[in-house]
């Protein structure tokens, strides 16, 4: 059997509740997966869990669902932020695609000394990470935040959240992430741009208590894939994979 059609919907979900749809989610159900009257798919609204919904009207630009009973249960990720420098379009979109998919419970675009891509559109890249929570059976939305300056964020830094600061300066060497006794505290990822991070920036997180400089194995990655293999280091060392 097919796996269901999920949907997130920013309306709070409950038995018997009726949803309506948008012009774009009623061309997605009805236009593109040929959906009709009757039709139960699955749907969620990153609070509540995972809940079938019967369609109950189905036009060209809306549509209405009914839903029905709970089918998952609410699965917050752990407290992990996700922070990198934006690169080019399309890598950037992955990056946000893969933290959405791997347990980020936040994703910011930062920019850095040597970040080459200035133009960030946050209302795009959030509809990356709500299509990656629909597409991997996630009933969580990491939110996607505006993009800041790195010096800025590292002044607001929270005292309590630690940082895993990964370094290309580092490869082949570093701290080893390790898991100590008692929770795991607020995490942060930080990815630099493709050039690397400055020596001013390199001096800053130094001088952060809450820095762990870490390495990514012998070889430098490209952005993109240092994120992907920094968030699966977090998660097999202290995350819910661990």
């Amino acid at each position: 059997m097919p796996s269901k059609i999920r949907l997130h919907v920013e309306h709070a979900l409950g038995a018997g509740q009726t949803l309506p749809l948008d012009a774009s989610q009623a061309h997605y159900l009805f236009g593109v997966m040929r959906k009709g009257a009757g039709d139960v798919i699955e749907v969620f609204d990153g609070r509540s869990g995972g809940w079938d919904a019967e369609v109950v009207e189905a036009g060209k630009k809306r549509g209405v669902l009914r839903v029905l009973e709970q089918v998952r249960p609410q699965q917050d990720p752990p407290d992990l932020w996700l922070l990198f420098a934006p690169i080019k379009r399309a890598r950037t979109d992955f990056i946000v695609e893969k933290a959405a998919e791997m347990g980020a419970a936040r994703i910011c675009p930062v920019l850095t000394d040597f970040t080459n891509s200035e133009r960030v559109r946050r209302d795009r890249l959030q509809a990356h990470a709500v299509e990656a929570a629909e597409q991997c059976g996630g009933t969580f939305v990491p939110p996607v935040a505006e993009v800041a300056k790195l010096g800025a964020v590292l002044d607001a830094w929270p005292p309590e959240r630690r940082v895993m600061f990964c370094d290309e300066a580092l490869a082949g060497r570093g701290t080893v992430l390790s898991r100590g006794p008692g929770p795991v505290a607020p995490w942060a990822v930080l990815i630099g741009p493709e050039g690397g991070f400055s020596d001013a920036e390199r001096q800053r997180l130094a001088n952060l208590p809450q820095a762990h400089p870490v390495s990514l194995g012998p070889r430098i990655l490209r952005a993109d894939t240092a994120a992907v293999a920094a968030l699966t280091l977090w998660q097999t060392t202290l995350g819910d994979w661990a």
